[in-house]
């Protein structure tokens, strides 16, 4: 049985990443750091909106998660996916708010998209539970600030194109 080796990924500062349970962060420096007796190689990531910054291991860059930005390939299909109709779910809203919260912190836009087209309400309809509102914004978010990084655009520009898309694909369905 050979064992199969997983491409490495190279990051340099000044590069923007994406986290799967932070976001958008911006890889501010690599360090050398002495931990317990024992030299440790770290990516250090300032996550701006949160005011916060980690230091990865670079050991634990492939199973952290840790990704670059996504590709033209994945944002259109995150984009594709929010012009979808909105699957309904017989779950509770328990399970379903497990399933969301398992799908935005997975990191992949295609799955907050997901979240995003089935949690969205137009500005007319108003039955939308106080914590519905909390994980839909929550997705918006992290999926705007990766499109604001990949379309080099501000974070209001982002969002205003999610929701014309999402707004859009409301009006073609009803």
């Amino acid at each position: 049985m050979s064992v199969k080796k997983l491409p490495s990924l190279t990051f340099n500062a000044g590069e923007y990443v994406v986290y799967p349970n932070h976001g958008v962060g911006k890889i501010v420096g690599i360090t050398k750091e002495n931990i317990a007796g024992a030299e440790l190689e770290c990516l250090v990531i300032n996550f701006t909106k949160d005011k916060m910054s980690e230091m990865l291991p670079t050991y634990r860059i492939s199973s952290s998660g840790l990704r670059k930005i996504s590709d033209e390939k994945t944002m259109n299909e995150a984009f594709d996916t929010l012009k979808g109709k909105a699957k309904a779910r017989k779950f509770t809203w328990s399970r379903r708010s497990q399933e969301y919260e398992s799908k935005i912190n997975s990191g992949n836009p295609v799955a907050v998209a997901e979240v995003i087209r089935d949690l969205y309400r137009s500005e007319n309809i108003a039955e939308q539970s106080y914590s519905e509102r909390q994980m839909y914004e929550k997705a918006v978010e992290r999926l705007a600030t990766e499109v604001s990084v990949y379309s080099n655009c501000s974070l209001e520009e982002a969002n205003k194109q999610l929701t014309d898309i999402l707004a859009k694909a409301k009006s073609v369905q009803i």
